[in-house]
């Protein structure tokens, strides 16, 4: 394994990194990893709808910066003393890409400090019983991003504040507040390490011995800042524009929540988009533009979703669920 060593705070540096990395840079080696943070920001799921899932005022008002990454899974609030891991993986095996595989070594490195971590829930890291990471893959080709987040010193306050959070996600857990179900590493921590000390720790248990370091040369950098300004900075990708619709459905499962709104015309469903905060197996855009020109009748969505298989576009969601998600 080689560590992409860089401490640049720009999230959309870092997306671009991972993008670069994992499709353009060889360098030797089909197994990447990088240890990194952010400005105050908020990142986007890939498949969320971002005027919903934030407090646009505060977050205005506070200067945090919003962008949209590549895999899906909730929004989450990241700061300077919020630290953030990415595997990037060529050529990867598919039956060892399981969130479990990339997070039992951060799982490790967190015991090694003393901290009763454990993986549990979809794609959470837990230290006694409060969430402390979340997960989320992307893949493309013959190549695959995991990536993570750990609140170490976080403003849990700006969590709080900056992330508009859908009572069913706080219901369905039994939760009073966000406030109450994460917690950070520094509550829990034995002896005093600061943010530095502790990402100097982790990213050694980790790599263990043998591992190379990787420092970007002015070539990638200028490579990656373009892939930044082409994609992670642009309106287009943050926000883009949503489709005028008349009926939308909200349903949430296991493998994480789906808005599917649905233009309707004469009972043909002329335009589809699907938001939420599940993770993607597959092309979701394949699957808006499948059931474009479909009748909006359960039994013609049903042979569709049977005939193309379009539930393998989502991560452990059934063609039960699927159809449940566009229809009664």
């Amino acid at each position: 394994m080689t560590y992409i060593e860089h401490d640049n705070t720009d999230p959309c540096f870092n997306f671009a990194a991972e993008e670069y990395f994992m499709g353009e840079k060889d360098i030797g080696d089909d197994n990447l990893f990088m240890f990194w943070r952010t400005k105050p920001t908020l990142m986007i799921g890939r498949f969320q709808n971002t005027v919903e899932e934030i407090n646009a005022a505060y977050a205005e008002e506070n200067g945090l910066q919003i962008v949209r990454r590549n895999s899906g899974g909730g929004t989450i609030y990241t700061d300077e003393k919020t630290w953030q891991f990415s595997f990037i993986v060529k050529n990867y095996d598919k039956n060892a890409c399981g969130f479990r595989h990339f997070t039992e070594p951060i799982v490790e490195a967190m015991q090694n400090a003393g901290l009763r971590a454990e993986f549990g829930g979809r794609n959470d890291l837990f230290i006694e019983g409060k969430k402390v990471s979340g997960n989320a893959q992307f893949r493309r080709q013959n190549a695959m991003v995991h990536h993570g987040s750990i609140l170490f010193a976080t403003d849990l306050e700006a969590l709080v504040k900056s992330i508009s959070v859908s009572d069913d996600k706080i219901v369905s857990k039994g939760i009073k507040s966000v406030r109450e179900r994460v917690t950070r590493i520094t509550d829990h921590l034995k002896e005093p390490m600061d943010e530095t000390a502790f990402r100097d720790f982790m990213v050694k248990s980790i790599l263990r011995t043998g591992a190379s370091v990787y420092r970007p040369s002015s070539f990638d950098i200028r490579r990656i800042e373009e892939i930044a300004d082409k994609k992670f900075r642009t309106w287009e990708w943050n926000y883009g524009s949503s489709p005028a619709f008349n009926i939308e459905r909200k349903k949430r499962f296991s493998s994480g929540g789906i808005t599917v709104n649905l233009s309707v015309n004469k009972g043909v469903i002329e335009n589809c988009k699907i938001y939420g905060d599940f993770f993607a197996s597959g092309d979701i855009e394949a699957v808006e533009k499948a059931l474009r020109g479909i009748p909006y009748e359960k039994s013609a969505l049903a042979s569709l979703i049977a005939e193309q298989q379009l539930h393998t576009a989502f991560y452990s969601l059934g063609t039960e669920e699927l159809l449940e998600s566009l229809i009664e």
